[in-house]
C-alpha cells in the first residue's frame, strides 16, 4: 500500500522548486495558481530569500502549489490517484495539499483556502509575539507538565519523544531557560504559535469561507491530524481543516494510523524530508522515498510500480 504524504510550513528553503521548473506543466501551473494564491509562486519558489518564504502569508501557498506540482510530476492527473495511492495525509498546512489530492477540493479551491488560511493566521501572529519551540526527548509525563507550568501548549506531537510547544516568545524563552530534564528544546522558523488559541481568528475567517467552496468525498484514505483517523466525507474533512488551524497536530496518530493500514510505501511530497524522516523512525518495515527534485521521480515511479494499489480507497 502506498501512501502520499505532504510536509508542512518550516519545510521550504530557498529555490527548492527551481529544479521542477524544467518539467512540463510545472511552470505553467505555478503561474494560472498564483492569481488565486495572491503571490508570485514562481519567484517564491525560484527567487525568494529565507526570509520571505518565512512569511507565513507566503509559505503556506507555497508549499500547497509545491505538493500539487509535484505529486502531477509523479502521478500525472489527480484524478488518477486512486489507481496508483492507497492513502494521503499532510502535516499542517500539508493536509491542505492532501484533501486536493484525494479530490476534496480542486486545486483553484485548495489555494483560496491556503490564501485565506495564510493571512488570517499571519495577522493572528502579528496580534502577539508568539512562536514556537521543538522539544526533542525527555519524559513525557516530565514534558507535559513544564510545558503546563510555562503555559504552552503542545502544538505538534511528530512521534518519536518529538513534542512542538506554541505560545508567547516570553513563555518560549522561559522553556529554554528551565527546560524538562533530558530535553533538547530548538527554536523554529515559524512566525506564530500555529495549532493554538492565538489562531482563533483564522478560524473566524475560514468559517466565512468554507460554505462557498465545494467539496467531494476523497477518493482515497484520508487520515486527519486531529486524531490520525481516517475520513470519508468531504465535508468532515472540510470543518476539520477549519478547526486544525487552532487546535494540535497529532502527526503522532497519523503515523500509527499509518502503521495499522499495512503501508508499505510512503512518498512524500516537495520540499521533502521531514516527514519521510518521522516515518522512518516510527514505522518500521515501510519504504520512503523524499521526493525533492526531479532526479528522484525514477526512484519514486519504481516505488508506485510496486506499491501502488487502488483497492486502498476509502
Amino acid at each position: 500500500m502506498l501512501v502520499l504524504v505532504a510536509p508542512g510550513q518550516g519545510a521550504q528553503t530557498p529555490g527548492f522548486l527551481a529544479p521542477w521548473l524544467e518539467v512540463p506543466g510545472v511552470a505553467d501551473n505555478l503561474r494560472r495558481w498564483s492569481d488565486v494564491a495572491g503571490l508570485d509562486l514562481v519567484h517564491a519558489g525560484t527567487e525568494a530569500s529565507e526570509e520571505e518564504i518565512k512569511d507565513t502569508a507566503v509559505a503556506q501557498p507555497l508549499l500547497v502549489a509545491a505538493g500539487l506540482v509535484t505529486a502531477g510530476a509523479l502521478l500525472g492527473p489527480l484524478t488518477d490517484l486512486p489507481a496508483k495511492v492507497g492513502a494521503v495525509a499532510g502535516h499542517s498546512v500539508g493536509e491542505i495539499t492532501a484533501a486536493v489530492a484525494a479530490g476534496v477540493l480542486t486545486p483553484e479551491d485548495g489555494l483560496a483556502f491556503v490564501r485565506e488560511r495564510s493571512q488570517g493566521m499571519a495577522e493572528a501572529a502579528a496580534v502577539t509575539a508568539t512562536g514556537m519551540t521543538a522539544v526533542l526527548g525527555g519524559d513525557p509525563e516530565e514534558v507535559a507538565a513544564k510545558l503546563a507550568a510555562h503555559g504552552l501548549t503542545a502544538a505538534n506531537n511528530n512521534g518519536g519523544g518529538q513534542i512542538v510547544a506554541a505560545g508567547t516568545l516570553d513563555q518560549l524563552a522561559a522553556l529554554k531557560a528551565d527546560p524538562p530534564a533530558g530535553a533538547r528544546v530548538i527554536g523554529l522558523k515559524v512566525a506564530g504559535a500555529f495549532h493554538t488559541e492565538h489562531m482563533a481568528p483564522g478560524v473566524a475567517r475560514l468559517e466565512k469561507l468554507a460554505p462557498t467552496l465545494t467539496v467531494a468525498d476523497p477518493r482515497v484514505s484520508y487520515l486527519s491530524n486531529k486524531d490520525g483517523e481516517l475520513v470519508s466525507s468531504g465535508a468532515e474533512v472540510l470543518a476539520r481543516l477549519v478547526s486544525q488551524v487552532s487546535n494540535p497536530v497529532r502527526w503522532d496518530l497519523c503515523m500509527e494510523t499509518l502503521g495499522q493500514l499495512g503501508a508499505t510505501a510512503v512518498i512524500e511530497l516537495s520540499p521533502a524530508g521531514t516527514l519521510t524522516n518521522l516515518v522512518k523512525r516510527n514505522v518500521k518495515g515501510v519504504a520512503t522515498l523524499a521526493l525533492k527534485t526531479p532526479a528522484d521521480l525514477d526512484k519514486a515511479l519504481a516505488l508506485v510500480a510496486e506499491h501502488g494499489a487502488g483497492e486502498q480507497q476509502a
